[in-house]
């Protein structure tokens, strides 16, 4: 059993497309979804409870929101799906499938832009080469946009960080890591809005990025909220 987590704040922009699209997965064997709110002010909680199997409340942060619905949870597999991102129909067989390799413990897929704009498709077709190249090393670029784990490595490792507020995704990962490998679900993609990218730019939203994932690969130094403030 599959058990999708959504951790939310003011989502309700993204989050009912989200939960459409997994409503609408390929996959033909039982999955839950969980959204896990940390306390929206907006229509979120109310189109969550629409479409979810679980609604979970907890206190604002990815890290814990995370934490929580996995604790409610009751799949072999947990799927962490951001609310602002749409999965492909044969994503949840995909990631399955990359879960199945003897000795891996998480996997991922391609990250593409909701855009039309060709430079957001080359950045992640750049992402997707590195997250790739990385799954070698025992320090694996994966973004939390789209991360899947085992149970019982999740258990293992305590979860997420929740004292970090932001690249908590690669402490995660680096911390699975070490107890197997990291699969790649080649066939499949996931749309995430680029909402930080029209905030910001391209420029200075590609440069927070490399910064952010250089300090934690080489220094494994964590990133001040200041420097990069968490969506949820």
């Amino acid at each position: 059993m599959i058990s999708v987590i959504i951790p939310t704040f003011n989502e309700e922009k993204y989050l009912e497309t989200t939960l459409k699209a997994l409503r609408n997965q390929s996959y033909a064997k039982k999955f839950e979804i969980i959204v896990a709110d940390g306390g929206s002010r907006d229509r979120t909680v109310r189109i969550a409870r629409k479409y979810a199997d679980k609604v979970v409340v907890t206190s604002r942060g990815v890290s814990k929101g995370r934490n929580a619905g996995a604790l409610v949870s009751k799949g072999d597999v947990l799927v962490f799906i951001d609310a602002d991102t749409v999965p492909y129909g044969n994503a949840l067989n995909e990631l399955e499938s990359a879960m199945r390799h003897r000795g891996v413990v998480g996997a991922t897929c391609p990250v593409m832009p909701m855009s039309s704009i060709a430079a957001d498709w080359l950045q992640a077709l750049a992402l997707k080469t590195i997250t790739k190249l990385s799954l070698t090393t025992k320090r694996p670029v994966i973004p939390g946009i789209c991360i899947a784990c085992r149970r019982d490595a999740f258990e293992r490792i305590g979860g997420f960080d929740e004292s970090i507020n932001v690249n908590e995704d690669a402490d995660f990962v680096m911390r699975l890591r070490r107890f197997g490998k990291i699969g790649f679900a080649e066939y499949t993609f996931v749309l995430t809005s680029t909402r930080r990218i029209q905030k910001w730019g391209r420029a200075k939203s590609m440069m927070k990025w490399i910064k952010i994932n250089l300090k934690h690969a080489i220094f494994n130094e964590k990133t001040s909220i200041r420097e990069y403030r968490p969506c949820r």
